[in-house]
């Protein structure tokens, strides 16, 4: 049999999604320890997109394969009991066995959220980037347009990452405020490592007034990671979707 599973967790006391051979802290560690006591055998899991340290997810979706015969309710409510409190499954459903969590999304979204305000707060430190001085929310999207569509985004691509092609399409990319919290929110065919966060970053020297809006087509057009903002801080970033057609 094939599962899949909705993911939701906190990224804050998370060292990524990825599990690492030192054994610390990872979401794929405990959901595969979690999913692994209702199978009665080591399960291993394979998610729709890694996420790093501190980054949160709202609908991480996975899969994995077992011989054991459960519901899917077992699978649901058997793994939630064996997850800490910061981390759990919101669904879960047999699948086809050419489902892959990874392969078959054929796109992906993401929300970054921002706390705009002169004074931090304490309860939003670790789902919010912090932004004390204004942002010009206007300029910002009017700056986030020209990224739409299909681009080489080598200048917001991490040195690390892995991914074959820097050539990804963006469908929409929308910048919102209401009272003081920025979001931003982004759907695209596949992301570059730190793809997101250089985007924020980039976008935030033009509502901080530091660049103007034909800056950012500068940056695009330079395919220098050099060239963009720096990375921001991972603790706003949200994957909220994998898009599937078969899911």
């Amino acid at each position: 049999m094939k599962i899949a599973l909705g993911v939701e967790y906190l990224g804050t006391h998370f060292h990524g999604w990825q599990i690492q051979k030192s054994g610390i802290r990872t979401v794929q560690l405990v959901v595969e320890a979690a999913l692994s006591k209702v199978a009665d055998h080591p399960v291993r899991v394979f998610c729709s997109g890694r996420t790093d340290a501190g980054v949160h997810a709202k609908e991480q979706v996975i899969h994995f394969e077992t011989k054991a015969v459960r519901e899917s309710k077992a699978w649901l409510f058997g793994g939630n009991v064996n997850l800490p409190a910061d981390v759990n499954f919101t669904w879960a459903k047999e699948v086809g066995d050419d489902f892959h969590a990874r392969f078959n999304a054929y796109a992906r979204a993401y929300e970054f959220k921002i706390l705009n305000h002169p004074v931090r707060s304490a309860l939003k430190a670790d789902s919010h980037l912090w932004q004390p001085r204004p942002l010009d929310i206007e300029k910002m999207q009017e700056a986030a347009a020209l990224l739409l569509g299909e681009h080489d985004f080598s200048c917001f691509r991490d040195s690390l990452c892995q991914a074959k092609s820097p050539i990804k399409t963006i469908e929409y990319l929308n910048i919102t405020k209401n009272n003081d919290i920025v979001l931003l929110e982004v759907k695209a065919n596949a992301f570059l490592h730190h793809m997101v966060r250089n985007i924020v970053g980039t976008l935030l020297k033009v509502g901080r007034g530091e660049r103007v809006v034909g800056w950012v087509q500068d940056v695009l057009d330079s395919k220098d990671r050099r060239q963009a903002g720096p990375t921001s801080e991972p603790q706003g970033l949200y994957f909220v979707k994998a898009f599937y057609k078969d899911l």
